[in-house]
């Protein structure tokens, strides 16, 4: 199993970045303990999505931050990224793990018991669990599932998870008591009027809860 920083999983939104723009919330997010990158952008196509994945990829060079591509493997494959996030209606993993191969990362969302437990750690690396809360940045999500249902989909995973959905500073604490690897978020930091700090206290948080 690949050794992943999943600590502090920034989840990129075009319209919330609008202050910055995505590449320059990245880069302060980064720079302010963010672990990964996702960039997900719904009504781009694949080769907007190459054109901004490039410029991400150029800005979190050398910051060991992971750059991960939202359902687009041939952007992810072009851009060079470090790996693909599907959800469960998108390219199924299997087929997904064929095209990247096995050294990329593949990360799958899951909202129930029987969709955790199904996961294969043979094709998946890490799963994207909930939304715990509701959230306007995500309008097609699944019923919430709160942080007891975090944990009891997480003790069935088999492999490393992450929480999402509607989460922010002060949930770090019960994520990662649920067994979470890390937190994921959106308008924690994209919504921010200063990405880098707002980072920074998450991960200060983070650091807190894991020492």
């Amino acid at each position: 199993m690949k050794h992943l920083d999943l600590s502090l999983y920034l989840v990129l939104d075009p319209d919330l970045c609008a202050s910055f723009g995505m590449v320059e919330t990245a880069r302060a997010a980064v720079a302010g303990g963010a672990t990964v990158v996702q960039l997900r952008h719904k009504r781009a196509n694949t080769s907007r999505m190459i054109e901004t994945g490039r410029a991400l990829k150029m800005a979190l060079s050398g910051t060991g931050a992971l750059l991960i591509i939202n359902d687009d493997v041939e952007a992810a494959l072009a851009v060079g990224a470090d790996g693909v996030h599907v959800g469960q209606e998108d390219l199924d993993v299997c087929m997904a793990r064929a095209r990247l191969g096995p050294d990329m990362v593949l990360g799958l969302s899951v909202e129930t018991q029987a969709l955790a437990r199904a996961v294969d750690p043979v094709v998946v690396d890490y799963a994207g669990v909930g939304p715990v809360f509701a959230t306007p940045t995500k309008a097609d999500h699944k019923q919430p599932i709160g942080f007891d249902g975090l944990a009891c989909l997480i003790a069935v995973c088999p492999v490393p998870a992450i929480a999402i959905g509607g989460l922010k500073t002060d949930h770090v604490c019960d994520v990662f008591a649920a067994g979470a690897k890390g937190i994921a978020v959106v308008s924690a930091i994209c919504g921010s009027a200063d990405p880098e700090a707002a980072s920074r206290q998450l991960a200060s948080n983070i650091r807190k809860v894991r020492s």
